[in-house]
């Protein structure tokens, strides 16, 4: 019986062992967002799960647009070495609006003398662009810039 237990633990400390995660997070006065991650270890690092939101403070976004939501779906672009950790989230308007979507790109660096499971840190971009009705000729864009801090275990 007590083979058979450490066999059981031994298989599901394994699992564990296989994957990771890693979270993001800015906060500054117009734009403010937290992101999260589970990712596999090894070959590609693939994201299995992945939730965020992104709060824009600025009253000429679109309210939706403004109050964005993320999913696994949502993700555009992911790298994650040893190095760098980058992401690149793209989100459309819900339903029959006209086009208009939220970019969000984060670029960031492991700090000097981290191995790849720590902190990095670097920079972040949102854009928004909104076509507020079929006859609007020229669309509500707005971009906004900071730092942002992660955490990749």
């Amino acid at each position: 019986m007590r083979l058979v237990a450490v066999a059981v633990l031994s298989i599901c400390a394994g699992e564990a062992l296989a994957s990771g995660g890693l979270s993001c997070e800015a906060k500054d006065k117009a734009v403010s967002f937290d992101v999260s991650a589970g990712v596999s270890r090894g070959l590609g690092a693939a994201i299995f799960s992945f939730n965020g939101a992104v709060k824009v403070a600025d009253k000429k976004v679109a309210t939706d647009l403004a109050n964005t939501a993320f999913e696994l779906d949502h993700v555009a672009q992911y790298w994650l070495d040893g190095e760098e950790l980058r992401l690149r989230l793209y989100r459309e308007h819900e339903g029959d609006k006209p086009h208009g979507y939220v970019e969000l790109e984060i670029l960031t660096k492991a700090l000097p003398g981290d191995d790849g499971e720590g902190i990095y840190e670097g920079s972040y971009s949102l854009g928004t662009y909104d076509t507020v009705d079929e006859n609007t000729v020229e669309a509500i864009t707005s971009s906004y810039e900071g730092k942002v801090s992660c955490f990749v275990e």
